[in-house]
């Protein structure tokens, strides 16, 4: 089953004079095993959002479901957590224990497994994430690169195997080579464990590279969800809003207003460059 959000609405400091919407009316499904991107500017309620899925939130309206459970009702809440792993921005900051295989356990440990599985699933997990326990097991996590505190931090959700991970800005503050092996190893997450992912990113060129679907926030309210290539098909509509687009697209834009035919769902460089090539063989305009 999916996660299924219904007429959800959020409000901080509710019934107070201070009241602040944070969420209106959203409603949408992350379905097993897809990688949805969620995008908006900066306020526009994106990590209020997230924070729903695993009922560190709940809503003052509207219904969140994870799987069969309800996330709203404390004892089902618990069991909804299981499924939802949450990584945070600059998740690295989280890092306390004195080893890494100690800091990836805790959050199994929690829940109640004993330490030699829990080591064991730690061990897996960080292999998973490219870290290899006989080289990272022993070290301090303050010993690490930011990349490698990243993916400490990850794999101390993975260790908990979660059915969906939630990512929100997995990539702050990162270097282009950083982004990448965050990225791949959140692709090599995907077919290694089947989990679905629900990855918050500023980064449209990352959403265009990675994301099969695309749900788009602006003001507290879902104002476009499709698959990626429709939604920067709408380009125009999404600088409107704010928001940048993937370096394709905004190239296309500036073709087109030029009046160069280049259709309007070119969203990756690969696409773009053959695109180019194919109206230099033509001669070049429309």
């Amino acid at each position: 089953m999916p996660i299924v959000v219904e007429k959800l609405n959020y409000a901080y400091m509710q019934g107070s004079a201070i009241t602040k919407a944070a969420l209106t009316d959203i409603s949408l499904r992350i379905e097993d095993g897809e990688f949805l991107g969620l995008i908006g500017h900066t306020g526009s309620g994106k990590s209020t959002f997230v924070q729903q899925l695993n009922g560190l939130l709940q809503p003052n309206s509207g219904t969140v479901h994870v799987d069969e459970f309800d996330m709203a009702d404390k004892k089902q809440r618990m069991e909804g957590r299981k499924l939802v792993g949450m990584v945070f921005q600059y998740p690295e900051y989280q890092l306390f224990e004195e080893s890494v295989e100690k800091d990836v356990a805790f959050g199994v440990k929690n829940m109640g497994i004993g330490e030699e599985e829990a080591l064991e699933r730690a061990h897996e997990a960080m292999a998973l994430v490219g870290l290899a326990p006989e080289k990272f097991a022993a070290k301090s996590p303050f010993e690490l690169s930011g990349g490698e505190k990243r993916r400490a931090a990850l794999a101390g959700i993975i260790a908990m195997k979660p059915k969906y991970l939630v990512l929100d800005e997995p990539m702050a503050g990162l270097d282009p080579l950083g982004r990448k092996a965050i990225l791949d190893t959140i692709d090599n997450l995907r077919a290694s464990l089947g989990c679905a992912v629900l990855m918050v990113s500023h980064s449209m060129d990352d959403m265009a590279d990675r994301a099969e679907r695309i749900a788009v926030m602006n003001g507290g309210r879902l104002v476009m969800e499709g698959k990626t290539r429709d939604v920067f098909a709408q380009s125009e509509l999404l600088t409107s809003i704010g928001l940048d687009v993937p370096q394709a697209s905004r190239l296309g834009m500036e073709l087109r207003k030029r009046g160069i035919d280049i259709p309007e769902n070119i969203y990756e460089i690969e696409e773009m460059e053959l695109a180019l090539l194919k109206l230099l063989s033509k001669g070049g305009r429309a």
